[in-house]
């Protein structure tokens, strides 16, 4: 069992900037991929950025070139640094990780970009 809490949510002005963190605890080791998804109001859960254990990184088209995701492994962390947040960005952001093929999720953490 892996559980994923993660933090940094809140209300920025389109143009800002947020981080967002998400910790990983119990079954550490098995992790392979983290990452980020995203569901606005009436819309799917999309992926916004993954990391997988050996650092390769992959986003969404709409965010390339503004987000970045890493991963602090001795930390057990993976941060999403979002800049030129835009209101489209606004949504529940969740965290993910893949450990042994099973994806574990976190509760979620609301993003709002004010226009």
């Amino acid at each position: 069992q892996v559980q994923l809490v993660e933090s940094g949510g809140g209300l920025v002005q389109a143009g800002g900037s947020k981080r967002l963190s998400c910790e990983a605890s119990g079954s550490i080791f098995s992790i392979s991929a983290m990452g980020w998804y995203r569901q606005a109001p009436g819309k799917q859960r999309e992926l916004v950025a993954a990391i997988t254990s050996g650092g390769t990184t992959s986003y969404v088209d709409s965010v390339k070139g503004r987000f970045t995701i890493s991963r602090d492994y001795a930390r057990n962390k993976v941060y999403l640094q979002m800049n030129s947040l835009k209101p489209e960005d606004t949504a529940v952001y969740y965290c993910y990780a893949d450990a042994w093929g099973v994806d574990y999720w976190g509760q979620g953490t609301q993003v709002t970009v004010s226009s």
